[in-house]
């Protein structure tokens, strides 16, 4: 787009799942881009998808002030895309996030979107919903004017998820935990244009609050079934019962353990719009079904590699 060279969004967190994507968004719309995270070298992956002097890397802590204002310097709007689990959750999703918004202020940026999660809450059991309501409101104490943005599950390919469970299927059976949570899984590129819209047009979406979810509402056995189908495989689903969800998540803490504590207790409110905020159509963008798209990049998990792969028609609860 002829017009928007001058201006500068730094994205922290730009070389994640969802970061590549927004960075692709905002870059095609012709505005220069600098990523900000710790190790820029895992941002290059974004080079091709713009321009020579389009786009720039800086090495960036978000829960080191100093740190975040050298990655906003000049910068006309940031995005901020940095979460967490574990024992940095609050460092990361509350104080980083605070750190973003005031130094976004204080450079004079214009916009700020900061990606939240449905069921954020203050309230909520688990620590991850808990410091991510804290964090929204960090934000908007020192950057008023912010976008919130709240994904339910995100699914691309290269995800961790769709692709998590399609390589358990090798498995003799596979087993589902919180077989009956709902969620709404949103496709990472309508994410990324998303962010992107929002960061270059905050007279029209600043100070508000979206929830991002895909066009259907789905069990967690409902979303491993489309997983299946999408990848030609044909392993059985085993349901396990709540109680032993419980159990294996009360040993969370031992390295490489499947499930944490945390991670039960946010799956216990599962992860789907209240229906009380905009979402994605409220932003221009028509969500894209995992069954439109998921083939493209879960075909490679049939066994003889020969599976090309096919759109499918998923049914899900309403």
């Amino acid at each position: 787009m002829i017009g928007r060279t001058e201006e500068l969004v730094t994205v922290f967190g730009g070389g994640g799942f969802i970061g590549r994507y927004v960075c692709e968004a905002l870059l095609k719309s012709g505005v220069r881009v600098r990523v900000a995270q710790r190790d820029p070298r895992q941002a290059y992956i974004i080079q091709p998808l713009g321009q020579v002097g389009q786009f720039g890397f800086v090495g960036a802590d978000i829960t080191n002030r100093d740190s975040v204002r050298n990655a906003l310097r000049g910068a006309t709007a940031c995005v901020n895309l940095c979460g967490a689990f574990g024992k940095a959750m609050r460092a990361i999703h509350v104080d980083g996030a605070r750190n973003i918004a005031e130094a976004a202020r204080d450079a004079g940026a214009t916009a700020m979107v900061h990606v939240s999660a449905i069921g954020a809450d203050v309230h909520a059991q688990s620590l991850y919903a808990e410091t991510k309501a804290e964090g929204e409101i960090a934000v908007r104490e020192d950057f008023p004017s912010s976008t919130i943005l709240r994904p339910s599950l995100v699914f691309g390919p290269e995800d961790d998820l769709t692709n998590r469970f399609a390589g358990m299927a090798s498995l003799p059976f596979l087993p589902v935990v919180a077989a009956k949570t709902k969620f709404q899984p949103v496709y990472v590129r309508d994410v990324g244009r998303a962010v992107a819209t929002a960061a270059l047009d905050p007279k029209q979406f600043g100070g508000k609050t979206y929830e991002l979810g895909g066009p259907q509402v789905m069990s967690m056995v409902e979303l491993h079934k489309a997983i299946l189908e999408l990848s030609g495989q044909t392993t059985q689903i085993l349901a396990m019962p709540d109680i032993v969800g419980n159990v294996i998540s009360r040993f969370g803490w031992l390295p490489g353990a499947p499930l944490t504590r945390d991670q039960w207790l946010m799956l216990q409110s599962g992860s789907v719009a209240s229906g009380e905020l905009p979402g994605l159509e409220a932003l221009g963008i028509r969500p894209t079904p995992l069954g439109a798209v998921g083939y493209e990049w879960l075909g490679r998990f049939h066994k003889g590699g020969k599976f090309a792969g096919r759109r499918i028609n998923l049914t899900a609860t309403n």
